[in-house]
């Protein structure tokens, strides 16, 4: 049996936002399965914070290079997943999104022929390994008279991304720009289904562990009859605790590396907005006191803000402050913050991953 206190330490471990951290980016996304990206620097400063700073070109070199790739593959919200996971993941999820937004689909006037039309303009325009910035895309679609609804040119991109056909690759200035993606991913690997749920349930649980199989179901937003085939594939190679009479889940090597990191994870962490401590589960309070989540996600909006933790619970939010040489970072605590978490947040505020915060 576990307490919440310890959930939360562990979790930080599994998800390498202290202790070891993964040797390059690609593998700190591969480890994580995915990680929520609506925000792309806070998506790119995520993954920097769980990767060795020796990795040569860091995450926007594992984009550049084609090893991670940004997406739609699961809740319909962008995710930085590795290149090779994205067909099997959607394959999973592609119906019943696609079924899912039938009506707003209606709302804007799109049709099949309108879909077709679309796929059609951007094949010809990427074929050959080209690629286009997204204002780009979007001008040879109002030229090709399929922009006449609002909202109408994300929904396009979304669906043929959505469907595989198009992805968001490699960076330039800043911007990611978009792929064909069968050519930009020409050996995805292949998965069948029972295989694939079992991956999925097993790499969730070892990225993100301790949790249940409703975080899990929350997070992908997969049925629970498809998540329950994949934890029997799973099981085996998962450790269960219980929590509050309730089952959860994680790599049986997580409670080793708290052990030898505790000091570390009881110490004070900045974590960007949108950060998968939160974001990875659909129950948060082990990390966040569920009496200030509004503080987290003003009246609901669904715009996570930056974190401060300390000892594994989320006391405040954070935000960056001041240019050039002036910029720093501003707290806002859910109560006054010690002495030493002071200080802590000034270490962590030192090293936090300069791409973010502009400076780069």
């Amino acid at each position: 049996m576990l307490t919440r206190t310890e959930v939360a330490l562990l979790r930080l471990v599994a998800q390498r936002v202290v202790g070891p951290r993964c040797p390059t980016a690609t593998e700190t996304v591969r480890h994580l399965c995915a990680l929520q990206a609506q925000d792309f620097p806070a998506a790119l400063a995520a993954v920097t914070l769980r990767t060795e700073p020796a990795d040569d070109g860091g995450i926007v070199g594992s984009l550049d290079r084609g090893e991670v790739v940004r997406s739609w593959p699961m809740r319909g919200t962008l995710h930085l997943v590795a290149a090779e996971d994205l067909s099997w993941m959607q394959s999973l999820t592609t119906d019943r999104l696609i079924t899912g937004a039938a009506r707003r689909r209606a709302q804007l006037g799109i049709d099949d022929a309108m879909l077709d039309r679309a796929l059609e303009v951007a094949t010809a325009a990427l074929s050959g390994g080209r690629s286009l910035s997204r204002s780009e895309l979007m001008t040879l679609w109002n030229e090709a008279g399929l922009l006449e609804a609002g909202q109408r040119g994300y929904h396009l991109l979304w669906n043929l991304a959505q469907r595989g056909f198009l992805c968001l690759g490699p960076t330039a200035n800043g911007e990611q720009r978009i792929v064909l993606l069968h050519e930009w991913v020409p050996e995805p690997r292949q998965l069948e289904r029972e295989e694939a749920l079992g991956e999925w349930v097993l790499r969730y649980f070892r990225g993100h562990g301790p949790a249940t199989l409703k975080d899990f179901t929350w997070w992908t937003k997969l049925t629970v009859a498809d998540a329950k085939i994949g934890l029997a594939v799973a099981r085996p190679h998962l450790e269960s605790v219980e929590v509050d009479g309730v089952e959860h889940l994680m790599d049986p090597t997580t409670p080793e590396l708290l052990a030898e990191h505790r000091r570390a994870a009881r110490g004070v962490v900045l974590l960007p907005a949108f950060d998968e401590m939160i974001l990875g589960y659909q129950d948060r309070s082990a990390t966040l006191p569920p009496e200030h989540a509004d503080r987290i996600v003003p009246g609901g909006n669904g715009m996570f803000r930056p974190i401060v933790v300390s000892g594994g619970r989320v006391v405040g939010t954070w935000r960056r402050v001041g240019n050039g040489s002036r910029r720093r970072i501003e707290t806002e605590p859910f109560a006054t913050l010690t002495a030493t978490v002071e200080r802590g947040v000034t270490r962590a505020a030192d090293s936090y991953p300069e791409l973010a915060l502009g400076r780069a």
